[in-house]
């Protein structure tokens, strides 16, 4: 068969849902990767990705967080298996910063349960954190961290038993939009489709170069450190946290998976990239940023660097995502532009494109996410 209702491009963690979604929907669908489903070369891996309902982006992402809470559950019971782990998290930097105070500002238009602490009461709760005297942090216990590699084969599995088409290793050359159809080229063979849809991250705007000032791909590092107290590091113990020190925003996680606490910083050394040349090879200057700042905030997690590993950023002008047809035409769509903290919304995100990719609306208020507020003029 190379006729399908619709074709995703990129087999991530968004392209992974929405397949599932559509497969769900009774759609029949071919969902296209370059690389490995899942690959260490994109956007979606690195043993843990945070997800929390506090969210100082903006409050407006909260009503699609408390659904992606609902479909993450959902998948782990037809899994079978553990994809979200709950360690609370902490938002923290000094007091009236945009972080503590966009993040309180969540918790308190939507009612979510959250406690504001001083220093002192976040160092006697969890050790691990010793911050200074003007800092705050808005602690959420239902913040956790999700599973990237397992939530991604959990989503193709399931996609495929409902008669979803996925192939891995197979890179989109181009693609043509016909009157009645769309031809997808690949370095395998075309394919055909009602619908399009591109979600392929990093790779998105080359196949949408209208979008390309729009989508910017930026390379991440982020690295794993020995703890030197490590009983103030596990899953029980210290919860995720964004933190903001020194004008830049950090975030870690305890103890999981493999050896170390996992630390980044979000925009790493601002490095726009191709992502077929950049260097994915971590090096000092990588490793210097982040032990800098564990030296003078975590000085307990100290020791020795475990393991550092690059990843990819797919950034637009204002940082919130782009989900939105293509040049007006109802036929392509696009789910990218995710900045960084796009994962924990994948759940929601299928369901949201499977339904507009479907001709439905999208059941959620997602004018923030248009193309169209970058409009000049």
């Amino acid at each position: 068969m190379n006729r399908y209702d619709v074709v995703v491009v990129g087999v991530g963690g968004i392209g992974s849902a929405v397949t599932y979604h559509l497969a769900k929907a009774g759609a029949s669908v071919l969902g296209l990767d370059q690389y490995d489903i899942p690959n260490d070369l994109g956007s979606s891996h690195g043993i843990s990705r945070i997800i929390r309902l506090a969210y100082y982006e903006d409050p407006s992402y909260v009503p699609l967080l408390k659904r992606a809470y609902e479909l993450w559950h959902d998948l782990e019971f037809q899994f079978g298996k553990k994809l979200l782990i709950t360690t609370g998290s902490i938002d923290a930097g000094p007091l009236g910063s945009d972080l503590v105070t966009g993040s309180l500002l969540s918790c308190q238009k939507y009612n979510l349960d959250h406690e504001m602490w001083d220093s002192n009461q976040l160092h006697r709760v969890f050790p691990g954190y010793s911050l200074p005297e003007n800092y705050r942090a808005i602690y959420q216990p239902a913040g956790g961290f999700l599973l990237p590699e397992e939530c991604i084969v959990a989503y193709s599995s399931h996609a495929m038993t409902l008669g979803a088409d996925i192939r891995g290793r197979e890179k989109v050359i181009s693609w043509e939009s016909h009157t009645d159809r769309i031809k997808v080229i690949t370095d395998k063979g075309a394919y055909y489709g009602n619908k399009l849809l591109i979600c392929s991250g990093a790779w998105t705007a080359n196949l949408l170069p209208k979008f390309s000032s729009l989508l910017k791909p930026e390379r991440q590092v982020v690295g794993w450190f020995q703890p030197i107290e490590p009983k103030n590091y596990t899953l029980e113990n210290f919860p995720v946290f964004n933190l903001l020190w020194k004008g830049e925003r950090y975030y870690g996680f305890p103890v999981y998976g493999v050896p170390g606490v996992k630390i980044g910083r979000y925009h790493h050394l601002r490095q726009d990239v191709n992502p077929d040349t950049m260097d994915r090879e971590p090096n000092q200057e990588d490793e210097f940023v982040l032990r800098e700042f564990l030296e003078q905030v975590f000085p307990s997690v100290g020791g020795s660097t475990l393991s550092l590993e690059t990843c990819i950023f797919t950034n637009t002008p204002d940082e919130h995502f782009l989900l939105d047809n293509y040049d007006g035409l109802d036929k392509i769509w696009v789910a990218s532009g995710f900045s960084g903290h796009g994962f924990k919304f994948a759940s929601v995100i299928g369901e949201i494109m499977a339904n507009l990719v479907g001709g439905h609306a999208p059941g959620y208020d997602i004018n923030l996410f248009k193309a169209g507020r970058f409009a000049s003029g």
